[in-house]
C-alpha cells in the first residue's frame, strides 16, 4: 500500500450539475502502521513513529501524520522540525498511546512526546496519551528535594509557532500533562486532562516563556494546578475551563530562579472550579535571586464550588519546609483585577492578599466578589498584607480593615 496519496482530482460543479472546473489537491498521508507500527500495546512502536515522522517532515505541501485507532507502546519520542517544504502539517491522533514506564529512558524534565521547532502544527483526532504515571509517582521526591530530578511531561511543545491542539485526552502523566516552552501563537481547546487528586506535580497545562496563547473549552482533573502560568509569558487567555480536583489556576510560582522573564497580559475568564485546594492563585517565592514583574492580569466571571482559598496572592510561597525567608519576594505585582467572582469557599479565609514587604502590590482591584462559606455558616473573612486594594460593588467577604 502506498504510504502517501498524491494529487487527488476534485470535480466542482454548480447546483445544476454543470462542470465548473477541475481542481487538483496535493496531499500526503503517512500512517505509522505503514512504517511498521504493530499497535498491539506490547511491542515498542517508537521506531515506526519516528520513521513515519521523518518521511512526513521531509515531504511537501499538505501533510497528515496519521496514528490510526489501536494501542501503541511508545516513547520517549521527539518529533522535530523544521519541516521546510510542508505548508500544513496535521497530526491526526486516533489511537491510544501508552508511555514506557522505564524511567531510565527519559532525561530530567524531558517530554514523553515532544514536538519541537516547527510552524503550523495541528494536533487533533480524539486520541489518548496515557503517561502511566502511577508507576512513576513513588519516585517523585520534589516536595522534599529542592533540586529533584523532574519526571517526564506527557506532551511537551517547544519553540512552535502557530499551533492548534484540540480534541485529545491526556491521562495520568508522570509529571505535567501539557507543557509549552517558547511557543508563539498557540490555541488549545476541547482537551480532557485527568490524573488522581493525590498524584504529585501533575499540572494540567504549564505555560513558560510563550506569547499569544489561548486555552478554552476543556476539562481538567489533576493532582496539582489545573493551569500554571510560569515566567516570561505575555498575552495568555484562559477561558471556559472546568477545573477540579486540583490546585486551581495559578500564576507562578515566580521568583525562584535568576533572570526570570516578566508576565503580562493574562486573562482568565468564564471558568468553573470545583473542590480545588486553591481557586485563583498568584504565588511567588521569598528570597528571590532576581527581580521580575507580573502585571496586567484579569480574572473575570469565575465560579467557585466548595473551593479552598478562592482568591489568594501568596508572595511567601514555599512548598517545602526549609525555605529561606531572609528577604522578601522581589516579584513586583501590579494592575490585578478580580471581577465577578462568586460561589462557595471551604476555607474560613476566602480572600487572602499577602503581598511582598519589599515590593507591595500595586493597583489590586476587586469588583463584585460574592463568596459564601460552603458550610452555610456566617460569611468568610479576608486578610491583607502590604497591599491597599480597591473595592467596587458587592464584597463578600467584607474588605480587609
Amino acid at each position: 500500500m502506498n504510504r502517501s496519496f498524491l494529487s487527488r482530482g476534485i470535480l466542482e460543479s454548480d447546483v445544476s450539475g454543470s462542470l465548473l472546473r477541475y481542481r487538483t489537491k496535493s496531499s500526503h498521508v503517512y500512517s505509522v502502521r505503514s512504517f511498521g507500527a504493530r499497535a498491539n500495546g506490547l511491542t515498542d512502536d517508537s521506531n515506526a513513529f519516528l520513521a513515519a515522522w521523518r518521511t512526513a517532515c521531509d515531504s511537501a505541501g499538505v501533510v497528515t501524520f496519521l496514528i490510526p485507532k489501536g494501542t501503541y507502546l511508545v516513547g520517549p519520542v521527539k518529533f522535530s522540525g523544521p519541516c521546510k517544504n510542508v505548508s500544513s502539517l496535521t497530526v491526526k491522533m486516533k489511537g491510544y498511546l501508552k508511555a514506557s514506564t522505564n524511567l531510565s529512558k527519559y532525561g530530567s524534565g524531558a517530554g514523553w512526546i515532544e514536538f519541537r521547532w516547527m510552524e503550523g502544527l495541528t494536533l487533533t483526532g480524539g486520541g489518548t496519551f496515557d503517561g502511566r504515571g502511577s508507576e512513576a509517582w513513588p519516585f517523585n521526591n520534589c516536595r522534599d528535594d529542592y533540586n529533584c530530578k523532574l519526571l517526564p511531561t506527557n506532551l511537551k511543545f517547544v519553540a512552535l509557532n502557530n499551533t492548534v491542539v484540540q480534541h485529545i485526552t491526556s491521562l495520568n502523566s508522570k509529571f505535567f500533562h501539557l507543557a509549552l516552552v517558547q511557543c508563539k501563537g498557540f490555541i488549545g481547546s476541547k482537551l480532557k486532562i485527568s490524573a488522581p487528586e493525590n498524584s504529585p506535580n501533575t499540572d494540567g497545562i504549564h505555560i513558560d516563556r510563550s506569547s499569544n496563547v489561548h486555552f478554552s473549552l476543556s476539562h481538567i482533573q489533576t493532582g496539582d494546578d489545573c493551569i500554571s502560568i510560569g515566567q516570561g509569558n505575555s498575552e495568555v487567555t484562559i477561558s471556559s475551563i472546568n477545573c477540579g480536583p486540583g490546585h486551581g489556576i495559578s500564576v507562578g510560582s515566580l521568583g525562584r530562579y535568576r533572570n526570570e522573564g516578566d508576565v503580562s497580559g493574562l486573562v482568565v475568564k468564564n471558568c468553573s472550579l470545583t473542590g480545588t485546594a486553591n481557586g485563583i492563585r498568584i504565588k511567588t517565592w521569598p528570597n528571590s535571586p532576581g527581580s521580575s514583574s507580573a502585571t496586567n492580569m484579569t480574572f473575570e466571571n469565575i465560579t467557585m464550588n466548595n473551593v479552598s482559598n478562592p482568591i489568594i496572592i501568596d508572595q511567601s510561597y514555599c512548598p517545602f519546609g526549609f525555605c529561606s525567608f531572609k528577604a522578601p519576594s522581589l516579584v513586583k505585582l501590579s494592575d490585578i483585577y478580580f471581577k465577578n467572582i462568586r460561589g462557595t469557599s471551604s476555607s474560613k479565609v476566602a480572600v487572602a492578599l499577602e503581598c511582598s514587604k519589599g515590593f507591595p502590590c500595586q493597583n489590586v482591584n476587586l469588583e463584585n466578589v460574592h463568596l459564601d462559606l460552603s458550610s452555610g455558616e456566617n460569611h468568610p473573612s479576608s486578610t491583607c498584607k502590604y497591599v491597599r486594594a480597591r473595592y467596587i460593588g458587592t464584597q463578600i467577604p467584607p474588605p480587609c480593615a
